[in-house]
């Protein structure tokens, strides 16, 4: 059996972290590189870097932030934010990152998945798809929430999993930051249409939430910010509720 993860998430701003609720006022969260060491020694399984800002003048600060980031991390980290190329991955990936995160691109040019997929491997690519409920329809949506499409949720999955994603990041931008729970029935909808890990994101409130994303929604991954990068919940005592669970975890 696969062991579920924990994956603090940074959202980058500016070079700093940054968190909000439902992709709206942002205030300051601290400094990515010493949250990402202190993630390492609490037993993060992974992290989670998004620039949410990213402008082709801030890739390069991302490439040299993901350089920083590396030599301070020994367990794997996912890079995702403005990413549009395969040399864009290419950079990120030589700067250290693990794996990257593509999600507007993805969309306008779906063909990218699969050169990432087929030039680096598909372990290296994760698929980030921001969603909320529109008249009862999951509806994807790009640039950081901002600008909705009409694409199916699920339908769009399917198409990732089928060019070569390694992962999917499913945000719920309805419970973004609201610490209510995770969107646990569309990701085990999610979990059932694919046959590639999906990671849950959006409304992490406490403990028992982690629990039902797992049993319930199915989900691979769970991935929380505020609640860890302010101390509501410590990723040690969190693994250990897991446990007791019955849960496979890496303690």
């Amino acid at each position: 059996m696969l062991t579920k993860r924990i994956i603090p998430c940074l959202d980058i701003k500016d070079g700093r972290t940054v968190k909000g609720i439902n992709f709206v006022n942002l205030i300051d969260a601290g400094d990515p590189v010493e949250l990402a060491r202190q993630y390492a020694d609490q037993n993060a399984d992974e992290l989670v870097f998004l620039d949410i800002s990213a402008t082709e003048q801030k890739r390069k600060t991302l490439a040299d932030l993901v350089l920083k980031v590396a030599a301070a991390l020994d367990i794997p980290f996912t890079v995702g934010g403005g990413i549009s190329s395969v040399e864009d991955v290419a950079i990120l990936l030589q700067n250290g990152a693990d794996k990257v995160s593509i999600n507007s691109a993805a969309v306008k040019n779906p063909a990218l998945i699969n050169a990432c997929a087929q030039q680096f491997g598909s372990q290296c690519i994760v698929v980030a798809i921001d969603a909320k409920q529109i008249e009862g329809q999951w509806k994807v949506h790009l640039v950081g929430g901002k600008v909705p499409t009409e694409l199916d949720l699920f339908e769009w999955a399917k198409e990732v999993a089928e060019r070569g994603a390694g992962e999917i990041l499913f945000t719920s931008m309805d419970h973004d930051g609201t610490k209510e729970g995770f969107a646990n029935s569309a990701l085990a909808q999610l979990s059932a249409a694919v046959n590639i890990p999906i990671i849950a994101s959006g409304g992490a409130g406490k403990m028992d939430h982690f629990v039902d994303t797992f049993t319930h929604g199915k989900a691979d991954a769970a991935l929380a910010a505020s609640i860890f990068h302010f101390g509501e919940i410590s990723i040690p005592e969190l693994k250990e509720q897991l446990k007791q669970q019955q849960l496979a975890i890496r303690i």
